[in-house]
Order: C-alpha cells, then structure tokens, then sequence
C-alpha cells in the first residue's frame, strides 16, 4: 500500500476545501440553518411533536441526511473530475499507484469533508432546538457509513460525466428531491396508505430512518443498514469495473 500517494492525494483534496472554506463547509450550514428557521417556526407551530419527539428535534437527523448526501457526492465527483477536464488524470494514472489507493485517496477526503459538515450542522442544531442522541456510537458510524458510500457513488458520477452539467445531474435532480421526499421533514404515519408505499419504495427513506433511530430509537435500523451496505457493494463493483475497462478514463 502506497500510503505517501494516498496521503498526497488526500491532502490536495482536502486543501482545496480549506481554500475555498465558504462554500465547502459554512453555506451547508448557513443553508440548514434556514431550514431550521422556516421549517421550525412555520412547520413547528402547527406540529408540536413527531412520533412523541419535537418537531424541529425530529427533521435534525433529515437535514442532517440531506446535506451528507448531497456534499458526499458532489465533492467526490468534482474531485475526480476535474483532473479529467485538465488533463492531469493521465500523469495520475501513470504513477506507481493503485487504482485503490486513487480511490482512498478521493474518497477518503470526500466522506472527510462531509463529515466535518454533519457535525458542524449537528453543533448548530442544538443552537436552535435541544438535542440528544440516544445511540452516538451507532450514529457516528452511520453518519461515516453513509458519507463513504455515497462519496464512492460521487466517484463513479465524477468518471461518468463529460459536463459540468452532467456532475449536477444526479444530486439536483435525483438525489435531493428523493430526500425531500423520503420522511425527511415529515413521518410516513401522517401520509394515506397510498403514498406510505410509495414512501417505501425510496431507497432514502431506509437511510434518513436509519440515521433518525440513531437519534431517538424505533424500528427497521437494520433494514436501513443492509440496504446501505449493498449500495456500497454496489458502487464497489462500478469502481472496479471503471479501472478494470478504463471506462471513460483511457478516452
């Protein structure tokens, strides 16, 4: 394992969002807190608790989400991708190092800076509504599990796409509406049968419940474990596939 090509590139990853610290880390949160605002003062007012949790303490963990999905992917595929619009992934791919140790390296400074944004966004939380976690051990490692998965989904988007336009894609359109509508603000109780299946049928609703029973208990963690841990065996298998062919990488 070359750990000197993998702690280089780790370091020009996470260098860059130290460089440009405003919209890396604090417009998330500038963002979230207008969640809180809006959501908690309009929404708040007529809900006074969620499945015997507080309003603005239940959407904690679904803003939480939000922000994680949204920032993993797009901070792995900008970083993959730009060494393709320049150029460089050619003098990248012809030094002495892994396709692994690419993957580390980008990946593992995507879920960083992710990370770094769920905890920032949690510390404000509790500026706005008190907050406790009942299980922080299994949410840490939720919140880790999905920031990796979802920066390894980020890199197969950053290899696949050809525009600026393509990166925005999935995370715009896909990503964020599928979270809006997945019980992030909301519990599927309060929808008609109808719409509860459909609910069910979005893969991040398993996630936001997931991470929320790490804040106040319930059912179907596991559910929400296995599901992410086969979408992470699936990006997995898209990673290796990509160097295996040199798909869109040898062009």
């Amino acid at each position: 394992m070359n750990l000197h090509a993998i702690r280089a590139i780790y370091v020009f990853e996470m260098s860059r969002t130290w460089r440009t610290v405003f919209q890396s880390i604090l417009s998330p949160v500038l963002t979230t807190s207008l969640y809180f605002v809006v959501f908690g003062s309009a929404m708040g007012g007529r809900m006074a608790e969620v499945n015997g949790v507080p309003y603005g303490a239940f959407i904690v963990p679904g803003l939480i989400m939000l922000s994680l999905l949204t920032e993993s992917i797009g901070n792995a595929s900008f970083g993959i991708y730009f060494p393709k619009f320049s150029g460089t992934i050619y003098e990248l791919l012809s030094a002495p190092i892994s396709a692994l140790e690419i993957v580390i390296g980008f990946v593992g400074a995507a879920a960083t800076k992710s990370v770094i944004i769920g905890l920032i966004i949690l510390a404000t939380a509790r500026l706005f509504v008190p907050l406790d976690v009942l299980h922080p051990l299994a949410m840490a490692g939720f919140l880790v599990l999905t920031a990796v998965t979802f920066s390894l989904f980020g890199f197969v988007i950053g290899i696949w796409a050809d525009s600026f336009e393509k990166l925005q894609f999935v995370p715009l359109l896909i990503v964020t509406p599928l979270t809006f509508l997945g019980g992030s603000f909301y519990s599927i109780d309060m929808l008609p049968p109808v719409w509860q299946t459909i609910t069910q049928m979005n893969p991040v609703y398993y996630l936001v419940s997931g991470f929320r029973w790490a804040f106040y208990g319930g059912e179907g963690v596991w559910v929400s474990l296995a599901g992410t841990l086969a979408f992470l065996a699936a990006c997995a298998a898209a990673v290796w596939w990509i160097f295996r062919t040199g798909y869109r990488l040898k062009a």
